[in-house]
């Protein structure tokens, strides 16, 4: 489909009428990013460059737009008005309770490829649907990003810059904006392109510049990038006027976030001139692309059959099962990729390496880029796993609270936790990860304790829908569970001395611990079994949702409770069981780290934060003593 020049600067008009009719009903918003790109993006759209079937949003041969300046909703809104889809009385629903056009762009609207808002993101997420489409599809859909110049701050966005010039993801394009005005006034380097454009170029992408409101210009830079056949990424550096099409507000500082008022609406409609609102624009729909067999691939089950085989008291560390577990997931699903910061040595990760190259993706160390690509990947309907050492997930946190209001489905799987790793030290220590994990929005968090509970863990977090959390430990510990050992989201298992011989005595504590705390209640259980005194002890291998059935049953006959953890007390195993025991008279103790962490053997810092057996066991004779 040739493109009408004439009919684009008809189309931008109307797309321009609809962002201020929009914003102003709405009373607030960001009008002028919006108006500021909207000839590029109507070009983009309607000039016969997108291939994507309005009707059929999911369709995997669709290329994909991501407006990763999402506070441009308006914008985003309006062209798919210009298409037809939204008539202009939906539109002036935007940003108002319970409509599906909100504030920035969520899932509710159905041509959200992902939520955006928290600036930087969007070229991450373009990453991994690129990835997808390239090494996995093997399709010829490409990835369109609508970037801000002010994100161009964010090193998330180099992060992302340098991995796809790395996988030559030449069916990816950047749109960078460059309207000059942030929030507070001029940006970085203003107008300056050139500064951009040099910066791109040295992450190896191929760069176009043009002026961002010459709309015959723009559609020749968009045929150039469509008829290039290098193997680098594309970024088009547009010059743009923020408030462009309305000359009082046109390239002046203090519009941002701010909609115009009706009297200054009617006034800036006037100016715009006469619009044909009747006048609707033409998406082109994709062809119908096949993959190297010649079929299309199907969508696959994502239930899965999970054999172990390992021996009770057998010394494997639960990352090593990680590993073994994650080979055949892959070999029964293709829908499984994984995704390692160049950790996959420790994470174990490498297993898929070695096995099913193709289907693992190095990021190298770049955990914000690694966490964005392995929600694009979800968007397109694959299953992430997503390794690293637990407290490097700290700085993608806010990819990963992004990453829930997006219907992520992303497994993210964190190895050397806790103080436990030993002579690395405080800052290769995860401590707060839990807690991190477990504020997000129905997520589900497991911290197995053996090689059996953490392979059938693992399968279970690639069968259930949502983002999960897997905490793995660095050493070597003893098979507890049989093979044919159940476990489940929201499970437990209660660990009792069996056939208390005479003399022993039940203490009525209960001892919660989950991975290598585990391991010491265990130990304690068996020496002061030793000294005649019985405690239960609780794996809580399902932290969130945790197992409230379990622990209200428990609570009812015990004295008190006591939960371990190689953790923070702040968000960790303590606080799920008072949240889950709220309504309970149950006495709770928690032993957790609450000292300042240092380098040593694993034994002696479990020790030193008083979370080893030797803890627990002074605890449960302090408790004895008062009751």
């Amino acid at each position: 489909m040739a493109a009408d020049l004439k009919q684009l600067e008809k189309l931008a008009k109307l797309v321009r009428y609809f962002i201020l009719v929009s914003s102003t009903e709405a009373g607030s918003g960001h009008p002028t990013s919006s108006l500021s790109a909207t000839d590029l993006t109507t070009a983009l759209f309607f000039g016969g460059f997108l291939k994507y079937d309005l009707k059929n949003p999911e369709n995997k041969n669709n290329d994909r737009v991501i407006f990763s300046k999402g506070h441009a909703s308006p914008l985003f809104y309006s062209l798919y008005a210009a298409a037809g889809d939204i008539d202009e009385n939906e539109l002036k629903t935007m940003r108002k309770f319970g409509s599906r056009l909100e504030g920035h762009p969520t899932m509710k609207f159905p041509h959200t490829v992902a939520a955006t808002g928290s600036l930087g993101q969007g070229l991450s997420v373009g990453v991994g649907i690129a990835l997808n489409n390239k090494n996995l599809e093997k399709n010829d859909a490409k990835v369109y990003v609508l970037m801000g110049d002010s994100e161009a701050a964010e090193g998330s966005v180099w992060e992302a810059a340098e991995i796809a010039s790395y996988y030559k993801l030449n069916n990816l394009v950047a749109i960078l904006d460059v309207n000059r005005l942030g929030q507070r006034g001029e940006t970085m380097y203003g107008h300056r392109t050139e500064v951009y454009e040099d910066r791109f170029k040295a992450f190896g992408w191929e760069t176009y510049v043009v002026d961002g409101h010459d709309i015959t210009e723009i559609v020749k830079i968009l045929k150039q990038v469509q008829d290039d056949k290098t193997e680098a990424p594309k970024i088009i550096i547009a010059k743009t006027l923020k408030g462009k099409g309305v000359f009082f507000i046109e390239d002046k500082d203090g519009w941002h976030g701010k909609a115009l008022k009706p009297e200054e609406m009617e006034k800036a409609l006037k100016e715009l001139g006469e619009v044909d609102k009747s006048l609707r624009g033409e998406i082109e729909k994709p062809g119908i692309m096949k993959n190297e067999e010649g079929i299309m691939q199907e969508k696959h089950n994502s239930s899965f059959t999970i054999q172990t085989s390992y021996k009770k008291n057998e010394l494997v560390a639960t990352r090593k099962a990680y590993g073994n577990v994650l080979v055949k997931l892959v070999e029964q699903n293709p829908d499984v990729v994984v995704l390692d910061a160049e950790t996959s040595n420790s994470t174990m990760a490498e297993s898929v390496k070695k096995t099913h190259p193709e289907k693992f993706f190095e990021m190298f160390i770049a955990e914000q880029n690694m966490v964005g690509t392995a929600l694009g990947f979800s968007r397109a309907g694959k299953i992430p796993f997503v390794s690293t050492f637990s407290a490097f997930f700290s700085r993608a946190f806010d990819q990963i609270r992004m990453s829930q209001y997006s219907d992520g489905n992303i497994k993210f799987v964190g190895s050397h936790c806790g103080v436990s790793i030993g002579e690395d030290g405080a800052s290769q220590m995860g401590l707060e990860d839990i807690a991190m994990f477990r504020t997000l929005l129905d997520s589900v968090v497991f911290y197995p304790s053996d090689a059996v509970s953490t392979e059938k863990l693992v399968k279970v977090a690639a069968e259930c829908k949502g983002n999960v959390y897997i905490r793995t430990t660095r050493a070597d510990t003893p098979v507890l569970y049989s093979n044919d050992e159940d476990f489940k989201i929201g499970g437990s298992k209660t660990h009792r001395i069996k056939n208390l011989e005479s003399g022993i005595k039940d203490s009525k504590i209960v001892v919660i611990g989950a991975g290598i705390t585990l391991h010491e209640a265990l130990d304690a259980q068996k020496k002061l079994g030793e000294e005649g005194t019985g405690i239960t002890v609780v794996d809580l291998y399902s932290i969130k949702p945790v197992d409230q059935e379990t622990l209200t049953g428990l609570a009812k006959e015990a004295k008190a409770f006591i939960t371990i953890e190689d953790h923070f007390p702040e968000g960790g195993i303590g606080e799920a069981v008072r949240s889950a025991l709220a309504e309970t008279d149950i006495k709770i103790h928690s032993l957790a780290v609450r000292k300042m962490p240092m380098s040593g053997k694993p034994e002696e810092l479990l020790s030193y934060e008083e979370i080893d057996s030797e803890a627990i066991i002074d605890l449960v004779n302090k408790i004895l003593k008062i009751h």
